[in-house]
């Protein structure tokens, strides 16, 4: 094809859907840019639902170009997820904002469209750190400006930017010590790499790369000692949660709420404008975090995430239903309804059985949203509700809802499954509210919890280096045991958890794991603690062939 001079707004909307599509394709690779050995990293999926909410909004508005750059910006806003996507909001919107003015989009254009991205980039974090997606998308346009100041095509811009942000993506590692340390490129910067290789296509015909996850980093070491210090979702702080959230306040209120974020966390980013904000911090303390924004609004849609325990879950939620196999006792009215976060056919089978009311899907990476705990708080058959998060990423979100509605809503902090099971042992739907909370907390605190998963990737612990492939249990405190089968991860897990008090282990089997398995495990606590009963289920769970709650 000959190459365009100048894009029309049509051009424009075949990027943003070029885009949408590669970055679908290599969420994979991106996400896998960290280094924690569990199946983790969610910026490649953030960054792919962000363009997912901007193309969904340029579909529905006119080929114009002023109501299509205004989709870019609101549907990259709304649609933000995570810190990544926050920023890549920054960056498209600033883009869109040189754009919806300009008769004709040319080099010129262009280079100064992407010079403002960089600015509303930099200028949405409080503390800007070097080595990340800022540094990849201001030296790209540093060079598109020099390129187009000296007369070069649309062509020649956008190739001298791609070839700078690449070469500053393969030069992040020497700017942001974690990334050296774990011998990856930034997540967030390779995801911007994308967009200008949409551009390029787009104008120029040129493939779009190929994902190659196989390029992304088997092998870490020297990361040990302490879980979270792997680089994902553009993590460079040691704080724990991630909290995020819309906030509905005037605008001359921001800098004072900024400045109260100042002071609670970091990797800090509010955009938005004219009454309405994205906000994304990193912090250890989750409360203080959201009476600032009470102080000065209206927060909604609070998301948090346990930045130490991220998985990637999107395929659990994409399976499960919140009402499939619902069970007739659902809808009948008690004093006191229950509703469980879970995942998995058979871990929802019984938690039904075990009188819940209302499941909804979610688990680690993908928490549900405080808008979904309510929704099923609000159609649960009683005015009393318990809440079983089932991880510990959704309590506070579930602790958010007691203020969205009318209904006494109690939260019994269950941070696994094992535990919520445990909890519902003490469950009496004709008790109130209060009573069954205290009871079925202190039935949750009893239990013991461990699962065990394969690593995806080389790392270290306190125990000693981890292989790729090799199966890890986890207990509350972290990794317990490492081995090159499941059947012995197991055992050593439970060697390492029972003690002489428990009389009771609960084996939750889930995808990958075999009768052959758990006949062994049975075997082996029938020999090293013949005092412990055991009881099977079958979870279905992704990803942890083996959940273990102990009693």
């Amino acid at each position: 094809m000959t190459a365009l001079e100048q894009l029309t707004v049509n051009d424009l909307r075949a990027v943003m859907a070029t885009y949408a599509a590669a970055l679908r394709a290599h969420r994979e690779a991106i996400n896998r840019l960290n280094v924690y050995p569990v199946p983790d990293g969610d910026t490649g999926t953030n960054m792919a639902l962000t363009l997912e909410s901007v193309v969904a909004e340029v579909e529905a508005v006119g080929a114009e170009l002023e109501p299509t750059c205004a989709a870019i910006s609101h549907g990259s806003l709304m649609g933000a997820r995570g810190n990544s996507g926050v920023i890549l909001s920054q960056i498209l919107r600033g883009f869109a904002e040189v754009i919806r003015v300009e008769p004709v989009i040319d080099a010129r254009v262009l280079a100064r469209a992407l010079t403002r991205a960089s600015e509303a980039a930099y200028g949405a974090v409080m503390k800007p750190v070097e080595g990340t997606i800022l540094t990849v998308v201001r030296v790209a346009a540093e060079e598109a400006g020099r390129c187009a100041s000296a007369g070069g095509s649309l062509v020649d811009v956008l190739s001298v930017a791609r070839d700078a942000a690449g070469s500053a993506l393969e030069e992040t590692p020497e700017l942001l010590p974690v990334l050296k340390e774990a011998g990856v490129v930034d997540a967030g910067g390779a995801g911007f790499v994308l967009l200008l290789d949409s551009i390029l296509h787009v104008v120029d015909g040129r493939p779009l790369p190929e994902p190659d996850i196989a390029a992304t980093p088997d092998g870490v070491a020297a990361m040990a000692e302490q879980r979270g210090r792997g680089h994902s979702e553009d993590e460079v702080s040691g704080l724990r949660y991630e909290v995020m959230f819309f906030l509905e306040a005037p605008d001359h209120t921001i800098p004072a709420f900024k400045d109260v974020w100042a002071g609670v966390g970091d990797s800090i980013v509010v955009v938005g404008g004219d009454g309405l904000w994205n906000c994304h911090i990193h912090t250890d303390d989750i409360g203080a975090a959201i009476e600032a924004a009470l102080d000065c609004g209206r927060p909604r849609k609070i998301r948090v995430t346990d930045l130490l325990e991220q998985v990637e879950e999107e395929r659990w939620v994409r399976e499960a239903g919140m009402e499939s196999d619902r069970p007739a006792h659902a809808d009948e009215p008690v004093t006191t309804a229950v509703v469980a976060v879970a995942t998995g056919a058979g871990v929802s089978r019984i938690f039904h059985s075990l009188g819940v009311q209302r499941i909804v899907p979610g688990g680690q990476t993908m928490n549900p949203s405080t808008a979904q705990l309510l929704e099923a708080v609000e159609s649960a058959p009683a005015d009393d509700v318990i809440i079983l998060p089932n991880n510990k990423n959704i309590i506070p979100v579930a602790e958010q809802v007691q203020l969205q509605t009318t209904k006494k809503v109690y939260v019994v902090p269950t941070e696994g499954i094992a535990e919520g099971f445990a909890s519902l042992l003490s469950y009496d739907p004709e008790s109130p509210g209060s009573e069954n909370a205290e009871a079925m907390r202190s039935a949750a605190e009893a239990v013991v919890a461990g699962e065990v998963t394969q690593a995806v990737r080389d790392s270290v612990c306190d125990l000693g280096p981890i292989a790729k492939g090799d199966w890890i249990g986890l207990s509350r405190e972290g990794i317990v045991s490492v081995a090159g089968s499941v059947d012995e991860a197991c055992v050593r897990l439970l060697d390492a958890l029972i003690g002489d008090e428990h009389e009771l282990v609960t084996i939750i089997e889930g995808e990958g794991a075999s009768d052959a398995t758990t006949r062994r495990v049975i075997v082996w606590l029938q020999e090293h603690r013949p005092g412990i009963e055991a009881e099977v289920h079958h979870g279905g769970q992704p990803l942890y062939p083996y959940l273990f709650g102990i009693e």
